[in-house]
């Protein structure tokens, strides 16, 4: 039987898959991309800028032409993190990051607080489709260093470190995950991040995370609930919004200057 290839490039494959999975043209989105799992970030991207928020088939976007910004609510998991780069690493963007949260891991930790991700434990699978499981998955340098200026010129409560990325949603009762998870050493747990750094170093597409510690699921008492959950929003998700969005910036101006850990392709090297 004859091979079979499909009539399309996977430029125009992925494009036209973002497009219907976003409901928003191409033509949109800006070169700054904000990465999120909660649709209330993108309805205050859209507040504070006062433009309308567009949902697709998956995906809830803003964009905001003047600040040359797009957010994006990709839902919860690697499988759709591992999507939203492959469709995003096809647009002109320049730099992304990931405003996420995460189980904090040690007892000194507080909600509230913010864990910039140098690396994470690639616990999650889905990364396996892009590299070796020897391969480490690793934030982008530039972007990362964009953060953590940001956030000491903001003088922001933040910690370094290594987060476990898994794709068990109900892990906070399952004992020999626990065990496991505490030999790791690892300072957060995500769904998310592995994924996100395996498939952007793939597609050398610039991509960094803030994540905010929204619970201390190691601790008594410590797992998130409703209740918890909506305290965090009303507590902290505008400095999350506005640091993600002043990180950006921060980073565009690094890549001018040609900051080491910038993609080729972001500064105009063939």
């Amino acid at each position: 039987m004859k091979d079979m290839q499909p009539d399309i490039s996977e430029k125009q494959f992925a494009e036209e898959t973002l497009e219907r999975y976003s409901g928003s043209p191409i033509s949109a989105f800006g070169s700054n991309l904000l990465l999120t799992n909660f649709p209330k970030y993108v309805d205050a991207f859209a507040k504070k800028y006062n433009v309308p928020v567009i949902e697709g088939a998956m995906f809830k976007v803003a964009h905001a032409p003047e600040e040359d910004t797009s957010i994006l609510d990709f839902k919860i998991g690697s499988p759709a993190a591992a999507l939203v780069v492959d469709l995003c690493s096809f647009l002109p963007i320049k730099a992304s990051l990931l405003l996420g949260m995460c189980g904090g891991l040690r007892r000194r930790y507080q909600i509230g607080d913010y864990l910039v991700p140098v690396a994470s434990i690639r616990g999650e699978g889905t990364s396996d489709f892009y590299f070796p499981s020897e391969v480490p998955a690793l934030a982008n340098f530039l972007m990362q260093k964009a953060v953590t200026e940001v956030m000491d010129s903001q003088k922001s409560s933040y910690h370094i470190g290594i987060t476990y990325t898994t794709n068990m949603r109900f892990w906070e009762f399952n004992e020999e995950f626990k065990t496991r998870l505490k030999l790791t050493k690892a300072q957060a747990i995500e769904m998310e991040c592995a994924t996100l750094f395996a498939a952007s170093y793939k597609r050398k597409y610039t991509l960094g995370a803030l994540l905010l510690i929204s619970d201390l699921p190691l601790n008594a008492n410590g797992v998130k609930t409703k209740k918890s959950s909506a305290f965090v929003y009303d507590n902290y998700m505008k400095d999350h919004l506005d640091k993600g969005i002043h990180i950006l910036k921060v980073a565009r101006s690094m890549q001018s200057r040609h900051i080491k850990g910038a993609y080729h392709r972001n500064i105009g090297i063939p």
